[in-house]
């Protein structure tokens, strides 16, 4: 081979690494709200960070983060699955309309609360509540309207994308959160995620609607219920699940940033930016090299493997507390790890569920992402108040190891899984975008 040609080589092997960004070139509508998002999701992430340092410093207990949890988690479960059905039977666009603007009006009214003389705890929960329950409905449509604005071909790497877009406002929000929080206050922070849900209202005033499959069902019990069996009879999607609820439960120490920042490495309401930062700057970094995923056949080994990574990450960082850069480092390692399993366990969900039950199984996958970390919040808040923050870390990412054996013991179906044999892409042209009918009326 001439020497000329190495060069090449080497950056076509790069670009094969690099994020592909095709979606973002050739798919208008994928491309507004994908921007739309890039905006409002700096928002939402400087809300998630002073919403529990709000709680802490106003009770001084970690049991009040652990309570928020709950708070959270009840909506999601109760409304995720709804939310699911919904998606399949409305427009998805003006069901976005309708949920990004009642998220606008939460984080109002938590600015509104944080300006009283003596904030009420009980109200905070309770518009908790209400912003929880209204992004279980917004993200299970906003998931499944992505396949809608791509063709199949490029649907890894949209998910890719869109996997970029949200850790890096998980790197730009809490950093900006942690400085707004420190020179403005809690109810500049909230507002000013207010304001960015003008750019995602924005957005998706100007796609094409997103009308319903032609045949799709009624909002109704049976319908959930034909959305769970279709599920629980695919044993690879069942096992994805599993990966990211044992992931998230046992490993995710989200809940413990603010007494780790406070009272561990003592690096004020800054360093709680960092430490919410850590993990999405790792993502970041992941989804950037995630160019590979839409060539991965054995995408259920992937999983495992990067599931496997976040564990040891979050045992390193529990065992860190005394280098506050080094935590960081660690944290950053279990991001990229989580990014890789985000995005391949998506491709799975969407590639190999019909649009006509994508709302109902996107659901299911958004329950299970949504309500885990919730879940794992709980349990680490716990596990703090008794026996420590530090201690409960460790022992959640040694769980989290134990719990992945079992998985693999238990799914064997996840590792022999093949993604592109089980989607029917293997020997087949690209499909066209499909292109949305008229909006039924109502």
């Amino acid at each position: 081979m001439p020497e000329s040609s190495l060069p090449a080589r080497r950056r076509d092997r790069l670009r094969g690494l690099i994020v592909d960004v095709e979606p973002l070139r050739r798919d208008r509508d994928f491309r507004l709200l994908w921007i739309g998002q890039v905006v409002s999701g700096l928002g939402r992430q400087v809300t998630t960070i002073v919403l529990p340092y709000q709680l802490y410093v106003l009770t001084g207990t970690p049991l009040a983060i652990g309570a928020l949890a709950l708070v959270q988690v009840v909506p999601i479960m109760a409304f995720s699955l709804g939310g699911g059905v919904v998606a399949d039977a409305v427009d998805r666009r003006r069901l976005l309309l309708l949920t990004q603007a009642g998220l606008a009006a939460a984080s109002v009214a938590l600015a509104g609360l944080a300006l009283l003389p003596a904030t009420p705890v009980l109200a905070i929960y309770a518009v908790a509540f209400v912003a929880a329950g209204l992004g279980a409905i917004d993200q299970p449509a906003r998931s499944s309207a992505v396949p809608r604005l791509v063709p199949r071909e490029r649907l890894p790497a949209a998910i890719a994308l869109g996997q970029l877009n949200f850790q890096a406002a998980g790197v730009v929000g809490p950093a900006i959160g942690g400085l707004v929080l420190a020179t403005l206050g809690i109810a500049a922070c909230y507002v000013f995620d207010a304001i960015t849900f003008a750019a995602a209202i924005g957005a998706l005033l100007l796609i094409a609607p997103i009308p319903p499959a032609h045949g799709a069902v009624r909002p109704s019990l049976s319908a959930i219920a034909e959305g769970l069996r279709f599920a629980r009879r695919r044993r690879a999607i069942l096992a994805t699940f599993a990966v990211d609820l044992n992931a998230m439960i046992f490993g995710m120490p989200t809940a413990l940033f603010p007494i780790l920042a406070l009272d561990v490495f003592r690096v004020g309401p800054a360093g709680l930016g960092l430490l919410a930062a850590a993990p999405a700057a790792g993502a970041v970094i992941g989804a950037l090299l995630t160019g590979w995923v839409g060539r991965v056949r054995r995408t259920g080994r992937a999983v495992l493997w990067a599931s496997a990574g976040w564990g040891l990450a979050i045992v390193a960082f529990g065992l860190c507390t005394f280098s506050f850069p080094l935590a960081l480092v660690f944290l950053a390692a279990a991001g990229a790890a989580d990014v890789i399993t985000a995005v391949l366990r998506s491709a799975i969900v969407q590639l190999i569920t019909p649009d006509g039950l994508r709302g109902r199984v996107t659901s299911i996958h958004i329950l299970v992402v949504t309500g885990g970390p919730r879940l794992g919040d709980v349990e680490a808040s716990a596990v703090a108040s008794l026996a420590g923050a530090q201690l409960s870390v460790v022992s959640g990412g040694l769980l989290c190891l134990v719990g992945l054996a079992a998985i693999v013991r238990s799914f064997p179906e996840l590792a022999a899984f093949d993604m592109r044999k089980a989607a029917g892409l293997v020997g087949r042209p690209p499909e066209p975008v499909p292109v949305p009918g008229p909006t039924p009326a109502g």
